[in-house]
Formats: C-alpha cells, structure tokens, sequence
C-alpha cells in the first residue's frame, strides 16, 4: 500500500508552473472580457445619450415651428379684423371723411420725417396737392364693394 507518494521537484516545479500560466490565462481572459464589456457599455451609453439629445432637438424644432405658425396665424388674424373694422368704419357716417384726415396726417407725418433725415430727395411737383392725394384715396375706398354683414 502507497500512502505518500512525492513527486521529484522537477515535476512538482513543472506542474505549478502549468498551473500559474492557466491561472494567469484566465486572469487575461477575464481582463479582456471585462474591457470588451466595458467599452460595450461605453458605446451604448454615447449611443443612447446621442438619441436623446437629438429627440431634444427635434422636438425644440418642432415647439418653434408651432410657435412661429400660431404667431402668423394671431397676426393674420388680427391684421384681417382690423380691415374689417375700418371697412365697416368707412361705410359708417363721416367714416370716409376721418379716413381722409387720417390718410392727411399719415402722409404729413411721413413727409416730415424724411425732411428731418438728411437723405437727398426728389419732390414732386404736385406734393402741395395733399388734396388731391386724399381724393384719390377717398375714390378708391368710395369704390370698395360694401363690406358682408356679420353674423
């Protein structure tokens, strides 16, 4: 009966030098999935985080493209109430003649701002004609169909 068999040194040194390179192998293999998984979560989290910024934009683009729409629709709205209103104006009693003395105090007001400025200008002869020029204007509103009754 065998009870204590001890290998020569050689062998013994030859075995724990097989066993170091296998411990030391699946160290790297460890290291390296280790890496690979990190570099692996690394380019998921850039990935998820590029998505997200530009979900943020995209929905940054479209929040000013609504605000810019409802802006226009709100001017479009209140320009074409005003229109109407000074239609309706008009075709009231003495509508006309305070459109004619708006149109004159515009048109005095304009001129006098350009004669304040030194650009060089080019008169007209006829530009002591204000009269004239509500005249126009008076014919031409005088000539605009009635405006719709509203309902």
């Amino acid at each position: 009966e065998i009870k204590n068999i001890t290998p020569p040194q050689t062998i013994r040194d030859a075995m724990e030098k097989q066993m170091r390179a296998e411990r030391e192998k699946r160290a790297l293999i460890a290291e390296s999935e280790g890496d690979r998984q990190a570099r692996i979560n690394r380019a998921e989290g850039e990935k998820q985080e590029a998505i997200a910024r530009s979900e943020g934009e995209k929905m940054k683009r479209i929040n000013e493209a609504q605000g810019r729409s409802e802006e226009i629709k709100m001017v479009a709205n209140a320009t074409a109430a005003g229109i109407r209103e000074i239609a309706q104006a008009t075709q009231a009693e003495g509508g006309l003649n305070a459109v004619n003395l708006r149109l004159a105090e515009q048109y005095i007001n304009e001129f006098g701002k350009l004669a304040r400025t030194g650009n060089t200008l080019i008169i007209p002869t006829d530009l002591a004609n204000v009269a004239g020029l509500i005249k126009t204007a008076s014919s031409v509103i005088q000539n605009l169909p009635a405006a719709p009754a509203k309902s």
